[in-house]
């Protein structure tokens, strides 16, 4: 099983965020397949609108869940989201000035989304809102 579909690994014992993070996999492993297929750049388009529009949603709930749990780490998670959201508007900005290279540049940031973000970052608020009583 590999990073492209959704793991245990993945999970920050939160169902909410769970959720959410099952379809930032999903989009991961839609790129992941139109580039094999040799479509990345058709599928790119999509993908980034729904990127765009997970980032709001997703960041908006997990802040909120983290507040609500009084996370002594908020501020340096959201500091990370922030620059996610940034990112992800930088990607979008290149994607409509056509640059061709974005699909692989795409593909890295969601890996590292994944790997660095929900594996490194956000297991750290698991335990603690789960012992608040938040799962």
């Amino acid at each position: 099983m590999g990073i492209f579909e959704w793991n245990e690994k993945y999970s920050v014992n939160i169902r909410e965020i769970d959720e959410e993070h099952k379809k930032l996999i999903g989009l991961v492993g839609q790129l992941n397949s139109a580039m094999r297929q040799g479509k990345g750049k058709d599928a790119l388009g999509k993908v980034l609108y729904d990127l765009i529009q997970y980032t709001r949603t997703h960041f908006a709930d997990e802040e909120r869940i983290m507040k609500s749990g009084g996370y002594p780490d908020f501020e340096d998670h959201k500091a990370k989201h922030d620059w996610m959201t940034s990112r992800v508007a930088a990607i979008y900005k290149d994607y409509q000035e056509g640059k061709t290279t974005i699909t692989i540049e795409v593909m890295s940031f969601l890996e590292q989304w994944v790997e660095k973000h929900i594996m490194g970052t956000d297991k750290k608020y698991g335990p603690y809102l789960n012992a608040k009583g938040i799962s």
